[in-house]
């Protein structure tokens, strides 16, 4: 089947679209798109590829499921549209990444600028109901960013894999640690981060530290 993602995402996962489980998923979508009101819009469900090429990625960070709130998913994990108000977890980011880097905290929770710079917000699932989280889980996307991840660890060096939370840190398993950076700490939502595990972990800097010794630039977060 033909899925509009960017070029260089297209021939590579190609494999992907055409195998039987990615049809019935695409099935299944294009009823819960025509019944329900589902996040993000169906021109972003592949954002985190169209705005993140093959080629620039260096750093991926692994999300679970789309926001579920009006106008918050963009196809980003963790991210958020301009003008919407930062989730708790995002502001544990920033919260993190000002402790870490000295970077005041942005107005807004857009994260595209990240994207562009080469670093892929991939959520395990792409979709979601409205006020149901999980509700698109175990549907086939995950068999599909499992499939993601996997190629991208073995046509690729010298990646910087964050991986926070233990769904995440198990969804990473296929990741060749011989040749990648996987950092690992607690999820940074609120009540992962109150036991301690997130803020601290000082990933931001590890990620550039580990970029640059390897000859590339490092990332404007």
């Amino acid at each position: 089947m033909k899925v509009t993602i960017a070029e260089s995402w297209q021939q590579r996962l190609q494999p992907e679209f055409d195998k039987p489980y990615f049809r019935d998923l695409a099935e299944f979508l294009r009823d819960e798109y025509s019944t329900q009101r589902i996040y993000p819009p169906g021109k972003l469900i592949f954002n985190a590829f169209n705005q993140c090429s093959f080629d620039d990625t260096r750093v991926v960070i692994l999300g679970q499921d789309p926001y579920h709130g009006e106008g918050q998913a963009n196809g980003l994990a963790f991210s958020v549209a301009d003008g919407i108000t930062k989730p708790p977890s995002l502001i544990n980011i920033f919260k993190e990444i000002q402790d870490d880097l000295g970077k005041p905290i942005p107005k807004s929770g857009n994260l595209e600028r990240w994207a562009v710079q080469g670093v892929l917000l991939l959520n395990a699932t792409l979709t979601v109901r409205a006020g149901q989280a999980g509700s698109h889980q175990n549907k086939g996307w995950e068999t599909f960013t499992d499939a993601v991840i996997k190629l991208i660890s073995d046509e690729k060096e010298h990646l910087v894999f964050m991986l926070w939370g233990a769904y995440a840190q198990k969804k990473g398993a296929v990741i060749d640690t011989s040749k990648h950076l996987v950092l690992k700490a607690k999820h940074p939502s609120p009540m992962a981060a109150q036991w301690g595990g997130w803020f601290g972990n000082k990933h931001f800097s590890q990620a550039n530290e580990y970029l640059e010794s390897k000859g590339l630039a490092p990332i404007n977060w």
